[in-house]
């Protein structure tokens, strides 16, 4: 696969999960480690154990059944906008095996939430939480953005667990300015009120989850931690991929964003800030630079509930969840936790 273009090889590893179906009894037994240790509750969702996929590998919702059959305890899927667009000019994601690390700048290439809601219709429910990962078009000026959003919630909303508010990919121009507690605020606010609205007017039993996706890059997590708490959303993810380019050779591209190994500690300590910052009252999705147990172990450590992977996954390969979990049973034995959720925060 690494012999082809990235965003090729990645079209083809797609289309060998939609072709899975066969296999996945068997992958399930392979990739699944059912340990009750790993469980972690958030509100009413359960998530079977912590290691999820972050959004980005399946934009359109079309292998949730199979990437969950590799072990993953939650899936996100998208980034999915109102519209469908293509995204940047190719090529947009490029390689650094020696770093372990990609840069990307697909710029939210998605079939749209319409698209999206015709393939969840009627399909069989997941058994682990599905979230949606939800952004702006590229066209919308910022002060439009909250319709944007509010739109997403509104057509996703039957079969989402839990939505992720994307305010910070480097790749459409202007929409990291939405971090800011000018557009912030309102933003957070409206959507919160949003899903109250859909959980009253729909009887349902569970409200989806609101997280919302911060950067790295412009220290803004202390601000966007005060807004999260006030507008009561339920978490927060970090981080998004980087603009930095440090550690990357002379002819990485300077636009698009830094995953994988490279962003692991600037990550870990964007998490521990917010648990501090926050004093553990609002749950931390980690994602940046987990590849091993290990890895993960140092996020939960230091304040993350739930971790995710992407690059790692492309450089690791389909066994990474297991790998992860099984690691994790062994590090809370050794340091003598009962479960991730009793570890989270203490370092």
């Amino acid at each position: 696969m690494f012999l082809l273009p990235p965003e090729t090889a990645h079209n083809l590893a797609v289309m060998a999960l939609k072709c899975s179906k066969p296999l996945q009894p068997l992958l399930r037994r392979q990739c699944l480690v059912r340990d009750e240790r790993l469980h972690v509750k958030l509100g009413a969702l359960s998530f079977p154990n912590p290691v999820g996929l972050a959004a980005g590998f399946d934009k359109n919702v079309e292998v949730l059944e199979g990437l969950q059959s590799l072990g993953f305890g939650f899936l996100e899927a998208g980034t999915l906008t109102p519209k469908s667009q293509p995204g940047n000019m190719k090529p947009r994601i490029f390689r650094f095996p020696e770093q372990e690390a990609l840069v990307n700048r697909m710029g939210f290439n998605n079939q749209g939430i319409h698209a999206a809601a015709k393939k969840m219709n009627g399909r069989m429910k997941i058994p682990v939480p599905v979230g949606f990962n939800i952004g702006k078009c590229r066209g919308t000026p910022l002060e439009k953005a909250v319709g944007d959003y509010r739109n997403c919630v509104d057509v996703l909303f039957d079969w989402a667990d839990f939505f992720v508010v994307n305010i910070s990919s480097p790749n459409t121009p202007g929409l990291r300015h939405l971090q800011g507690p000018v557009y912030l605020e309102p933003l957070l606010q409206a959507l919160r009120e949003k899903v109250d609205a859909l959980t009253l007017s729909k009887k349902c039993l569970h409200k989806p989850l609101l997280f919302v996706k911060i950067s790295p890059d412009e220290h803004l997590d202390e601000v966007v931690s005060e807004i999260a708490i006030k507008t009561r959303i339920d978490g927060i993810v970090a981080v998004n991929t980087t603009r930095s380019r440090d550690g990357l050779p002379d002819t990485a591209p300077e636009e698009g964003g830094m995953s994988g190994r490279l962003l692991k500690t600037r990550s870990t300590e964007t998490i521990r800030r917010l648990y501090q910052s926050t004093k553990g009252q609002l749950p931390i999705i980690g994602a940046g630079g987990v590849f091993s147990a290990e890895d993960a172990y140092e996020k939960i450590l230091a304040g993350a509930s739930l971790v995710e992977v992407y690059t790692g996954f492309i450089y690791k390969g389909y066994t990474l969840a297991r790998d992860i979990n099984r690691g994790l049973v062994k590090l809370l034995k050794r340091d003598g936790f009962q479960s991730v959720q009793e570890a989270v925060g203490k370092e």
